[in-house]
């Protein structure tokens, strides 16, 4: 059907097995590090857009205005004739709380105009376009395990095993809707100025890389958890030695950790990923995903659990 102005996209948020926390200096959203992460199924963000007299923005049935996603879209517009629109957006799962709502949001606001005004974008086009947004969004594209790493200058994101390879589960404990009070951007910006640690961070990670990469090729869970575990840890000591410190931890996020502390030596395959934000992303078998759920939601401060898989990239689904 060709292009009329309209169209409704859906993608997923990503985890991301191996953390990026800091960018490269300079304009195109580059990330200073390489990434891995999985695109999750079960939680998703809904964008609609249609032609309009001036760009309008509704969040979660709510107008908002959004410096971000006007930024993104006067980017676009240097490249591409795209009138005022109207977009509507809705996640169902908790928004701006550390469960890359940017990502699945940038990646379906992209998808959803390439399809509305006929740009004719590739998945790695549209890839490129989504991390101008949000640079997490590049990998939820795409479905899977995805890579985001730099060749010939330039950060391209891209499926390295597909969902099926390893259909993992992953259960998200979550500790706090709340909106986080220091945003990603500020936050590795102000890590980037201020930790110590800032330095080692961006040379290690390339060896978290390699590792998790190894690993996820050879399904080998020990190995990931590991190098996951360690990429998370990591993570959340930038923004504790960042200058003031960022705390993006709830009561509820140390107590699920010592949860799937005690599952795991009890002989449970479990890890936990934690992003920018509260909330708690536990890795298992699928197998032991019950199991896995029934702990978190017996830890005191958890408001819910919502169990995901390993999902798909972003999809058109509606144009007219």
């Amino acid at each position: 059907m060709a292009a009329r102005g309209m169209a409704t996209a859906v993608a997923h948020p990503n985890v991301a097995l191996v953390k990026y926390w800091g960018k490269q200096a300079g304009a195109g959203n580059r990330p200073a590090t390489p990434s891995l992460s999985v695109t999750l199924s079960g939680i998703a963000t809904t964008t609609r857009v249609e032609a309009a007299p001036a760009d309008r923005l509704w969040l979660n049935g709510e107008e908002v205005q959004d410096a971000k996603v006007a930024g993104f879209l006067a980017e676009l517009r240097t490249a591409f004739d795209i009138p005022g629109l109207a977009i509507t957006t809705d996640n169902d799962f908790p928004t701006g709380a550390g469960l890359a709502s940017s990502a699945s949001g940038f990646a379906a606001l992209t998808t959803a105009v390439d399809a509305a005004f006929g740009l004719g974008l590739g998945g790695t086009e549209r890839s490129a376009w989504a991390r101008r947004g949000s640079a997490s969004a590049a990998r939820s594209i795409f479905g899977g395990f995805v890579a985001l790493v730099e060749r010939d200058m330039e950060p391209i994101a891209e499926t390295v095993a597909s969902a099926e390879h390893w259909p993992l589960a992953v259960t998200v404990g979550v500790a706090s809707r709340r909106m986080k009070s220091v945003g990603s951007t500020e936050g590795m910006e102000r890590a980037r100025a201020t930790s110590p640690f800032y330095k080692a961070w961006t040379t290690s990670t390339h060896d978290d890389f390699a590792a998790a990469l190894r690993a996820v090729r050879a399904r080998d869970f020990d190995a990931l958890a590991e190098v996951a575990e360690h990429s998370s840890m990591k993570l959340h000591a930038l923004t504790l030695t960042s200058r003031p410190a960022i705390v993006y931890w709830a009561p509820a996020t140390v107590a699920a950790l010592h949860a799937l502390a005690q599952l795991r030596r009890a002989g449970t395959g479990v890890f936990a990923s934690i992003d920018a934000g509260p909330q708690v992303k536990a890795f298992s078998a699928l197998d032991d995903a019950d199991e896995v759920a029934e702990a978190l939601a017996n830890v005191p401060g958890i408001e819910r659990v919502i169990r995901c898989g390993i999902g798909p990239g972003a999809v058109v689904t509606e144009a007219g």
